[in-house]
């Protein structure tokens, strides 16, 4: 890989005499896309700082471990500091290129929140020289590059700043390429991947796809900012509205009696036909949140998207009241329930569905409920001080009368019918059918 450190002329810049950067890459936000982000450049031999406020996260990284679980990540990150490639700090350091991958949760009235995006555009105006590229790959509302630009404007006059549509070259580089990868596979997603690059202006993005061609073995498709901003939100509102129809379609087959796992597999042998998987409900940090960004920019026109988002959220609800009912029938039974993440085989509760029924069902019979959640080493503090007890699956089917499947993690998928046999069970995941 040669590190671009002449960088003036790819966007548009006189060659100029500016100091040495500090690091070829800063990456702001340590979590589960800006570390192992930081990793892979570092892998691939970019000298990489990776900035977070967190002082734990900063000397846990330095010490080559992690703090979150994924997949080759510890490996990743020990080498790369054990290499010097990969260092952490509370600071941002002058670079070459900043990575802006920190979180965008949705505020009040499911409106999106990028008060981080805007923070971290603050905390790296001081220390842009020009030539610098700033990326931002969190998942935004489209028009975000354009804030992170104003942003950077009024805290550098002394820096032309690129705007959108402009045709001149700037002093710095603008883009944003959104993060597509799925948890659990994000080391290898963020590789093998096709990428999408917007370009505040056609210059910039031809700069932010330099550094992504040195590492993504996918294709770096070159467009501008707000259509890669919308991409993102479309991408996972396509998945969100997939979902929503099966869940609905779940809730149906309840209504009129029929198994919804048999109905699922049948149709799916039409040729044309491929109903996905329903669940508790839909979690993440991605699916559930990002179409409420694209809902929020057009909010008369987004209407099947709006009420995608609403059947996904409410089948949550339909899955407690479905378990409510259960514990009707055997009021005094102590209930397994089986996994809290979002999804399987991940560290990650973020929105997770499972959580928030586990939580609500625990306000009334949390010292019946033994949670079995193999990636967790605690439970919540809602879930503790209501008598919940996190135990093995074992004891658990040992105690239990009641046995609610929300997540289908590969460490349950070894049971059976047989099994369960003498005990009232709930599968939202279709698991004991396959």
């Amino acid at each position: 890989m040669n590190a671009p450190f002449d960088t003036s002329t790819a966007i548009g810049l006189d060659a100029v005499s500016q100091p040495a950067p500090d690091h070829q890459i800063a990456v702001i936000g340590l979590g589960y896309i800006g570390l192992p982000t930081a990793a892979v450049l570092a892998s691939y031999g970019w000298n990489v700082c990776g900035v977070d406020v967190s002082e734990k996260v900063v000397k846990t990284v330095n010490a080559g471990g992690v703090h979150i679980e994924e997949r080759d990540l510890d490996q990743l990150v020990q080498t790369a500091t054990d290499t010097g490639r990969l260092t952490a700090s509370t600071s941002v350091p002058t670079a070459h290129y900043y990575m802006i991958a920190v979180p965008t949760p949705l505020g009040e009235d499911n409106t999106p929140d990028i008060a981080y995006v805007e923070a971290a555009a603050r905390s790296i105006a001081p220390q842009i020289l020009p030539g610098a590229c700033v990326i931002v790959e969190s998942t935004s509302p489209v028009g975000t590059m354009e804030k992170v630009a104003d942003i950077i404007a009024e805290l550098r006059p002394d820096l032309k700043v690129p705007r959108f549509g402009d045709h001149e070259g700037g002093d710095i580089a603008l883009a944003y390429c959104p993060e597509r990868v799925l948890p659990g596979k994000i080391v290898h997603e963020l590789v093998a991947n096709d990428r999408v690059i917007g370009g505040v202006t056609p210059a910039c993005a031809e700069r932010a796809v330099n550094l992504y061609a040195s590492f993504v073995k996918g294709d770096c498709l070159s467009t501008n900012s707000r259509i890669a901003e919308t991409v993102k939100l479309v991408e996972n509102s396509f998945r969100d509205v997939n979902i929503a129809f099966a869940n609905e379609l779940s809730m149906i087959a309840d209504e009129i009696g029929v198994d919804v796992w048999d109905v699922i597999r049948l149709a799916n042998r039409h040729p044309r036909v491929n109903i996905l998987q329903p669940g508790p409900g839909v979690g993440g940090h991605c699916i559930a949140v990002d179409p409420w960004f694209l809902v929020a920019g057009a909010p008369k026109a987004a209407r099947l998207v709006r009420t995608a988002r609403e059947v996904n959220d409410h089948k949550a609800i339909h899955t407690e009241q479905r378990i409510r009912g259960l514990l009707q029938v055997a009021p005094q039974a102590k209930v397994a329930v089986l996994g809290l993440a979002f999804k399987p085989d991940i560290d990650d509760f973020r929105e997770s569905p499972a959580l928030e029924i586990a939580e609500a069902l625990a306000k009334d019979c949390g010292d019946r409920m033994l949670i079995v959640e193999p990636f967790a080493e605690e439970l919540t503090e809602e879930l503790s001080s209501a008598g919940a007890k996190l135990t093995t699956l074992d004891e658990a089917l040992a105690k239990a009368e009641i046995v609610v499947v929300l997540v289908d993690h590969t460490a349950f998928k070894h049971l059976t019918q047989a099994d369960l046999s003498g005990k009232i069970t709930f599968d939202t995941r279709g698991m004991l059918k396959q």
